[in-house]
């Protein structure tokens, strides 16, 4: 029987993903991305769970690939298999995740909590692209994200030099939402986790859409995409039910349709 690398709990509309794999500061392996990616379509179909949060342990989110599995592959296994490539589940999930991160999150755990919508961080947060140490480099959008949520000089730095940054440094550039204390950490993500989910899913997921697009589209293209969505929303009861229930001065009951 495979391992369990990972815990599940739902509570209030909020799948919360717990990575454990303590013994090796829940190193990326195989089995523990598989077991993630398990999670993350359970949760997509799971029509009772508007928001996701992912999160590790308290000294550690995750430290990146597990080094073991990689040290003796070739460049013909690695290009073939693309393990790496598995990772992005967390990016295409169509709902909100929010990383909620403690301790260490280095190499392919940075990355991971990147890929995320949110990222929370306790004030024992480190954050970090330690590859040029082991003579290679990030391969899980490292380079890619960092540059674009934190500048192109401090991306540099990082990724050339390994130097980690704290949650206080991290949340001044940008990179996370806030920083919280570590033992309120879990309890304020879910908080938010469960804010998101309250409201119209179809809303919700068209807001991520539209902003995870930005990424990649021109600003007028953005608009435009932006605009459609917009009006697309018009053809949903919860907008109705969001509108009416203002002028009524009531609290909205949405229907996630």
């Amino acid at each position: 029987m495979t391992e369990e690398l990972i815990h599940k709990e739902i509570n209030d509309r909020v799948m919360v993903i717990t990575l454990h794999r303590p013994e090796a500061f829940n190193a990326l392996c195989q089995d523990l991305v598989f077991q993630l990616n398990e999670a993350l379509r359970e949760a997509e179909t799971h029509s009772n769970i508007g928001a996701i949060v992912l999160t590790g342990g308290e000294k550690t989110f995750a430290v990146g690939a597990d080094i073991r599995e990689l040290k003796d592959l070739t460049f013909a296994e690695i290009y073939t298999h693309d393990f790496v490539a598995l990772w992005e589940s967390v990016t295409a999930c169509r709902k909100p995740v929010i990383a909620a991160v403690s301790g260490y999150a280095l190499g392919g755990g940075f990355e991971i909590a990147m890929m995320c919508d949110i990222i929370l961080a306790s004030d024992t947060a480190q954050f970090g692209q330690p590859e040029i140490t082991l003579g290679t480099m990030p391969g899980g959008g490292g380079t890619q994200r960092l540059a674009r949520l934190i500048g192109k000089t401090k991306a540099m730095e990082m990724c050339l030099t390994g130097r980690m940054m704290d949650a206080q440094e991290a949340e001044r550039c940008g990179l996370v939402t806030r920083v919280v204390a570590a033992n309120q950490l879990r309890e304020e993500a879910v908080v938010l986790a469960q804010k998101i989910a309250s409201f119209s899913q179809p809303a919700v997921q068209m807001i991520k859409e539209a902003i995870r697009a930005s990424e990649t589209m021109p600003l007028t293209e953005g608009i435009r995409f932006e605009r459609r969505l917009f009006q697309a929303t018009f053809a949903l009861e919860d907008r109705q039910e969001g509108m009416a229930a203002f002028l009524e001065k009531r609290k909205a009951v949405f229907k996630h349709r």
